[in-house]
């Protein structure tokens, strides 16, 4: 009876652990609205649509763990307001560890979209790595936002457009740890790193336990996230 009662208390502790994520700013979930260029749905997904005209090339977007994922939708909104489809995947528990495939009901669920990137931030953009790789030819473009594959997750040889995003000042995907990840990744992959940039401000949830004080504002750093994922769609393998 103890063992049982001590997994079972184990099980409680993790997952009391994992639904204490990083919450949105306000910034976010004004981001949420509709507006004039942009239809916002929040089930089952978080969908970002454009209204002018009907987009063709999408991006999904898995969360960093413990981060509640509408604390990416200004920078969703964003790309839907240049014309693509944007879907943030909430993941179990906000942990994409647990479910690196749900790309796939995403992509089925929108027949009408012809090429799309994938990528996420963290740990989401792990088990993005991870999707490609076990399904290599259901996406056109890859994107790590403070992020870079597994070691079982080589990507070398895969033909697939990528753009690895990172921070100067992060201290959880450390600079270190991306440069390591370069061997696993196509030899031309475009690398960003940001100057002065962090590793929360890739999202809109304030600060994150063992990072670095970021030393350019949260709407600069997004800015340019955001656009290595616009230049990507720019130049997703056809």
């Amino acid at each position: 009876m103890i063992v049982p009662a001590a997994l079972a208390l184990l099980a409680l502790g993790f997952v009391i652990w994992a639904s204490d994520s990083l919450q949105p700013m306000p910034e976010a979930l004004a981001a949420l609205e509709s507006d004039d260029q942009v239809q916002v749905l929040t089930e089952p997904w978080l969908e970002f649509r454009p209204l002018n005209g009907a987009p063709t090339e999408g991006v999904i977007f898995y969360p960093g763990g413990k981060v509640d994922p509408r604390s990416y939708a200004p920078a969703m909104h964003e790309i839907a307001a240049q014309g693509y489809l944007a879907v943030i995947v909430p993941m179990p528990l906000n942990l994409a560890i647990f479910a690196p495939g749900e790309a796939s009901q995403v992509m089925t669920a929108y027949p009408e979209i012809e090429q799309w990137a994938i990528g996420g931030h963290s740990l989401g953009g792990a088990m993005t790595a991870n999707f490609v790789k076990n399904n290599p030819t259901l996406a056109e473009g890859l994107f790590f936002w403070a992020a870079y594959p597994g070691s079982s997750d080589d990507l070398s040889q895969q033909e697939i457009s990528v753009v690895s995003v990172s921070g100067s000042l992060d201290g959880l995907a450390t600079p270190d740890k991306i440069e390591a990840s370069r061997p696993l990744l196509p030899a031309d992959t475009i690398w960003t790193a940001i100057a002065g940039g962090n590793h929360a401000q890739f999202g809109w949830y304030g600060d994150q336990p063992g990072d670095n004080p970021a030393e350019i504002s949260r709407e600069e750093q997004q800015q340019i996230a955001v656009q290595a994922v616009l230049d990507l769609i720019k130049t997703m393998v056809k």
